[in-house]
């Protein structure tokens, strides 16, 4: 029973790692990322559970080396919900094999606030899939305009709203904080013309954001909706920001209590809401002030207000929703977009077997050479051995020890002659201390019980070494019973005589308890070693197989590793069980063997003592 609790705990402790990668949404697909976020404390310390997020995922050589295998334009890509079934709306703001970077939007709709076990999937892999991006499905309803400035020319709104600008005389930049960027330099401006979803609602709210970069202090505005006197603004008061409403009475103006550093990109925003304006800076509110909401419909625009207040930096990711953002959605936003952003976790990819489950073992098992299988199996055949020693030494062992505790209570009872476990019952004892050893005492064994271990006291060290001091005790008495040699001396030399046959005796029989120990001490010294040159061979040949073909990527190089190592972890496989084993059947032979020497002494002083 316990052997089989023993089995099942190390089923369970190694069975995660042979289903790692068993769960696949679609076998089409060869590889996956996994990608999480961690929104607790010591990550984007949110607490509360955004809902429908735009998560920005930036892919470069730092987190992802697959670029070859995928398509060109990265249409083989898939975003999968954490349950692996569900697939979620993404777009590429920018896919670069040559530069090995991407800029992947995905719409996460929950991510849980204080943990950091949300998790997603990004599938690649496959050459024949048709693209499934979706930039308007990758923002929810609410949003009502997204600029990423990513084209050349005129930019255009990326929802389903197509808010598109219709007059632009910033710069497009091809290298901003996401993608490429608008530079403004105190004249530029954009404007997107009033729509019936780009205005400000009382009863819903609105929330504007955008990057910005200024390297001096100003007096400028960088996002403003107007309209006939009213207002709602987000600009640069010297180095602060402020936040602006005006809806036909005096202006409401909140202010930043610092000062943002120059030159450095910083998140602002806006929210209005129901009594309530709201400014952001960097995903953090920095301040408010109460505010009447009243209904605007005007231009949005961009880097200007009415022709003037022109703003001199650098804009990025200019979005605007129709309602107002919770606090934990607009910092998910800006914890999830900046160079530093510390909210995406990107974990392990992950490789689907041809066979349609996916298996880091198959992987491995699939690029071992000829010489990884050989001292692979060489491992396997001496942990099979190593085992059945083992095995088979510790039921011995525990043969030796149940029958030395039999034979020790019987010699612990005797009284007088020392011989008697080694005589036929005696019925007529000379004494009342004999008679009563005596009783308590089996008839003894013959020769053949005693060789072959089939008697009271099985496999008994101690009752072999009784046995040959008993043989040699009867030679130098021979004639008459040893009961009766009470008055018969031994000489010096016959005590001698007697001590040097148990210890030869003892000798052998340690030779008999450490059989096929020098098994499991190879094991443990050689098991290693030969994994080590399994692993030494399997490199050489993987890098001299990458010489000959002239492919250096990754791809090429890890499976013939991995395959490599494979023998090492054999050999250690072999080493580590028959270590323990050995130590703990070394020190039950110690135990039998102080046993044996205590004994040894202990007779001869008895039988020295009784034919004094």
């Amino acid at each position: 029973m316990k052997g089989s609790l023993k089995w099942t705990a190390l089923a369970a402790a190694l069975l995660p790692g042979l289903v790692l990668a068993a769960s696949w949404w679609n076998n089409d697909w060869k590889y996956r990322k996994e990608i999480s976020f961690d929104l607790s404390p010591t990550g984007a310390d949110v607490a509360a559970t955004p809902q429908d997020v735009p998560i920005l995922i930036r892919l470069s050589l730092a987190n992802f080396s697959y670029f070859n295998d995928t398509k060109p334009d990265g249409a083989d890509f898939r975003v999968v919900a954490g349950d692996d079934k569900t697939p979620l709306k993404f777009h590429f703001e920018k896919y670069d094999p040559q530069d090995q970077m991407a800029l992947l939007w995905v719409r996460v709709p929950q991510i849980t606030g204080g943990s950091k076990t949300e998790k997603i999937y990004a599938y690649y892999g496959d050459t024949d899939a048709p693209t499934a991006a979706d930039a308007p499905g990758t923002y929810d309803a609410s949003q009502v305009l997204v600029l990423p400035f990513s084209d050349t020319g005129t930019p255009a709104d990326l929802t389903a709203y197509k808010n598109n600008p219709t007059a632009s005389t910033a710069v497009l930049t091809p290298a901003s904080l996401i993608g490429g960027g608008a530079k403004f330099a105190g004249k530029e401006s954009i404007t997107v013309p009033a729509s019936p979803s780009l205005r400000l609602m009382p009863n819903q709210g609105l929330t504007a954001s955008a990057w910005v970069r200024i390297p001096q202090t100003q007096q400028s505005t960088i996002l403003a909706l107007s309209d006939q006197g009213k207002e709602l603004a987000v600009g640069i008061d010297g180095d602060n920001v402020v936040a602006r409403a005006a809806f036909g009475g005096a202006p409401v103006i909140v202010k930043a209590p610092a000062a943002i550093s120059l030159n450095d990109w910083h998140h602002v925003a806006v929210t209005a809401a129901a009594g309530k304006l709201t400014l952001y800076v960097d995903g953090v509110p920095v301040g408010s002030a109460p505010v009447t909401l009243a209904e605007i419909g005007g231009n949005f625009t961009i880097g200007a207000e009415n022709n003037a207040r022109f703003l001199t930096g650098d804009v990025d990711e200019v979005e605007v929703s129709k309602v107002a953002r919770s606090a934990d959605w607009i910092k998910a936003s800006a914890r999830g977009q900046g160079m530093d952003a510390n909210l995406v976790v990107y974990g392990a990819d992950g490789q689907k077997e041809a066979s349609g489950q996916a298996s880091y073992f198959g992987v491995i098992a699939k690029n071992l050479t000829l010489d990884g299988w050989v001292v692979i199996g060489i491992c396997m055949g001496m942990l099979v051995i190593a085992m059945l020693i083992m095995i088979f030494k510790a039921f011995f062992l525990s043969r030796v020890e149940k029958g030395n505790a039999r034979f020790l209570r019987k010699f612990e009872l005797l009284v007088g002659d020392p011989t008697l476990l080694d005589q036929p019952s005696k019925n007529g004892a000379e004494d009342a201390e004999m008679a009563e050893a005596s009783e308590s005492v089996a008839g003894a064994p013959t020769m053949s019980e005693v060789n072959s271990g089939k008697h009271e006291f099985g496999a008994s060290t101690l009752y072999r070494l009784y046995h040959s001091g008993v043989r040699e005790l009867n030679k130098r008495v021979a004639g008459s019973t040893v009961g009766a040699q009470h008055a018969s001396g031994l000489s010096p030399q016959s005590i001698d005589a007697i001590r040097a046959a148990m210890d030869a005796s003892m000798t052998r029989l340690q030779q008999t308890l450490s059989s096929n120990m020098v098994l499991l001490t190879i094991a443990i010294s050689g098991g290693p070693f030969l994994g080590l040159l399994g692993t030494v061979v399997g490199v050489m040949i993987t890098f001299a197989a990458i010489a000959i073909a002239g492919d250096v990527n990754v791809n090429a190089i890890a499976p013939g590793i991995a395959a490599a190592l494979a023998a090492t972890i054999a050999g250690l496989a072999v080493a580590i069980p028959a270590l323990f084993g050995y130590n703990w059947l070394n020190s039950r032979i110690k135990n039998i063997s102080a046993d044996n020497r205590v004994f040894v002494d202990e007779f001869v002083t008895r039988v020295a003592e009784q034919h004094s």
